[in-house]
């Protein structure tokens, strides 16, 4: 090999499938069938902006580099200053603003990806959407960098184009309840046919410990005309942001607790617990108490108003207090912890679990709950369905683990397919593929082992790559 010259990229068609020829074989048959069908995207991160504006991407580093966690929490592992890679701080002090110079930064380092998810996701990128034909390296490292600009300056590269591109048919944005969803509403002027839609995301609004969250309470009492210094003007003023949610194409809320803790508490308590988070003397028992009532509430009002539930707890998050000073939330220091569903969610199912009408859709970042938790509970309550393998999980072999501990015991259909969850807008369609891909494979060997027969296994591949998340989500 010239060593001179970047390897080529050139994604193997059979990535991901069983080795096994027999398996390999149903597995290619399976995703042949599924390979095209459209990207059901029901919760996400994604920025509204993009689709609002149309806009050109700027550069290739301010795409995949700064608005990608999984990508400069790596390189910061490795030592590498999130100022070199030109993430903002919150004091307005100095970040290397020179693009290329970041690009290369990235380059030089790439070999750090080998083996993950994300090295996956960016190949795709690069090679499927963008037509890389050379591995990123050092080597390749401008030449790369000159050829995804040229691509971004061409009009079938913005945003909408490439929503249509990637055969999109919707894609959900995750928003605070005090987002004016004004992006949302330009998007809907504009007369344009891409489906965007919200989803109410309320952490800022029921966690007493989220940063300014008295003046968080005040601003929603501006938007709503409720008095939100009382509890009752208070959960008036968060179902009056649901129905304005609902409105701008809203199916699902979303709650990113430290736990699933739920509690079920009197109305008087309920008073008292509401007034200390006001004046901000709750202890953090407290504070988690009251975050397990506002999910309870927030259930109760997901069945008068329909929307879908989600709960994504387990996650420490801003576990780096220096990261989180520097730069603020969500920039790779978020952790796994243990969860405990069986008791943290009893009074919440103790309320509403036998209501099919209502749907609440579990994740979790940790894998042992799987098996001894969340796939029992949901093979039980009418009311829970099981997230996809989320996260840190988010990969070929943990989507692989999720299929292994929780078919068995709660089914395919008490799962609700496949999310991408991501911020990078690129990486939609390598996430699908990856999934569709390793459901494949997961369903071949169902098929060889003489558990499944390969008819089922074509209907099953359909759902869970299209349909059951379209019908879980209400989409």
């Amino acid at each position: 090999m010239d060593r001179t010259r970047a390897a080529p990229l050139a994604p193997h068609p059979d990535r991901l499938f069983p080795p096994d020829p027999a398996e390999r074989a149903v597995a290619r048959r399976l995703y042949e069938r599924i390979r095209s069908l459209p990207i059901v995207s029901p919760h996400g991160h994604t920025d509204p902006q993009w689709f609002a504006d149309n806009a050109p991407f700027p550069d290739p580093a301010t795409l995949f580099i700064q608005p990608d966690h999984y990508v400069f929490r790596m390189l910061y592992s490795q030592g590498i200053a999130l100022e070199r890679l030109g993430i903002p701080r919150r004091d307005g002090a100095p970040v290397e603003t020179d693009s290329r110079k970041i690009w290369r930064l990235f380059a030089e380092n790439f070999h750090l990806f080998r083996g993950t998810p994300t090295r996956i996701w960016l190949d795709h990128a690069f090679h499927d959407v963008l037509g890389v034909r050379e591995r990123l390296d050092a080597r390749s490292a401008d030449a790369v960098y000159d050829h995804i600009a040229a691509q971004l300056a061409r009009p079938e590269f913005r945003p909408r184009a490439l929503f249509e591109r990637f055969n999109i048919e919707v894609l959900a944005t995750t928003e605070s309840p005090l987002d004016p969803l004004a992006h949302h509403a330009k998007i809907r002027a504009s007369g344009w046919k891409g489906r965007v839609i919200t989803a109410y995301r309320p952490d800022p609004v029921v966690d007493p410990e989220f940063d300014r969250f008295r003046e968080n309470v005040a601003k929603l009492a501006e938007l709503t005309g409720e008095d939100t210094a009382t509890w009752s003007g208070y959960l008036k003023g968060l179902a009056n942001r649901r129905e304005y949610f609902k409105r701008m194409g809203a199916t699902s809320t979303d709650h990113g607790h430290l736990t699933a803790r739920t509690s079920d508490l009197g109305r008087r308590e309920c008073e008292q617990l509401f007034a200390k988070a006001l004046r901000g003397e709750c202890t953090p028992g407290e504070a988690e108490t009251f975050r397990g009532q506002m999910l309870t509430e927030m259930a109760r009002m997901s069945l008068e108003d329909g929307l879908v539930m989600q709960i994504h707890p387990g996650s420490f998050r801003n576990h780096n207090p220096a990261v989180h000073v520097a730069f603020g939330r969500d920039k790779g220091a978020d952790i796994p912890t243990r969860t405990d569903y069986v008791r943290d969610l009893k009074a919440l199912l103790d309320r509403f679990g036998n209501e099919p009408q209502l749907t609440v859709i579990v994740f979790t970042l940790d894998e042992t709950a799987y098996s001894r938790e969340l796939a029992p509970l949901a093979g039980h309550y009418p009311c829970l369905k099981l997230g996809p393998a989320w996260w840190f999980f988010d990969s070929p072999a943990g989507m692989r683990r999720y299929r292994e501990l929780v078919t068995e015991t709660a089914g395919f259909y008490n799962t609700v397919g496949f999310n991408d969850d991501t911020r990078a807008f690129f990486s939609i369609p390598a996430r699908h593929d990856v999934a569709r891909r390793v459901d494949c494979a997961y369903l071949a060997g169902l098929v060889c082992d003489h558990r499944i027969e390969e008819d089922e296994a074509h209907e099953l591949a359909q759902a869970l790559a299209y349909g059951l998340a379209k019908r879980a989500y209400k989409l």
